[in-house]
């Protein structure tokens, strides 16, 4: 050995603590199964979401047991086919309306049933979190929409005018 090399540890030998003490990332005990520390290549199972058992019992048909998810997507498709139907009329504000309204129950689904389905896509919290802020969001941007708004909010008409100067 020459100056400034380090031995090499042996092959067989386990690796020591973390430098200060510390074992958080020393191999534990056991030995493992399969070897290898890396995340498989291929994914074999997920875990559900919580609440995404099924929403009816397991004998009832497909569709009975997404009963959550059905109605929230056949709302949305009624307020869609009320915005294709007259673009820029009075029916594109309550589809759009009825599009919100849609989501704010999906969110009110979500938070009082315990399964809902596939509803459920993430946590409780998140899917409540994005629902709720999604349909809020569309709900008031239809009630502003031009022209003749239904709601009028006047710091947005002084912040308009005082950004487009």
């Amino acid at each position: 050995m020459g100056a400034g090399t380090s031995p090499e540890p042996a092959k067989d030998a386990e690796p020591s603590a973390a430098p200060g003490g510390s074992t958080a990332d020393a191999p534990s005990a056991r030995p493992r199964k399969g070897g290898s520390r890396r995340f498989p290549s291929v994914t074999r199972d997920t875990a559900r979401p919580e609440g995404g058992g099924r929403a009816a019992p397991g004998d009832a048909s497909a569709p009975a047991r997404q009963w959550p998810l059905l109605s929230v997507l056949v709302a949305v498709g009624f307020g869609l086919l009320m915005v294709a139907t007259e673009p820029f009329g009075q029916a594109f504000r309550v589809g759009l309306v009825i599009i919100g309204a849609a989501l704010l129950a999906g969110a009110a689904l979500r938070w009082t049933l315990p399964s809902v389905g596939m509803l459920a896509v993430r946590s409780r919290f998140t899917d409540i979190t994005t629902y709720g802020v999604l349909g809020l969001a569309i709900v008031l941007l239809a009630l502003m929409a031009q022209p003749r708004p239904w709601l009028n909010v006047p710091f947005l008409e002084d912040a308009v005018h005082f950004t487009v100067r």
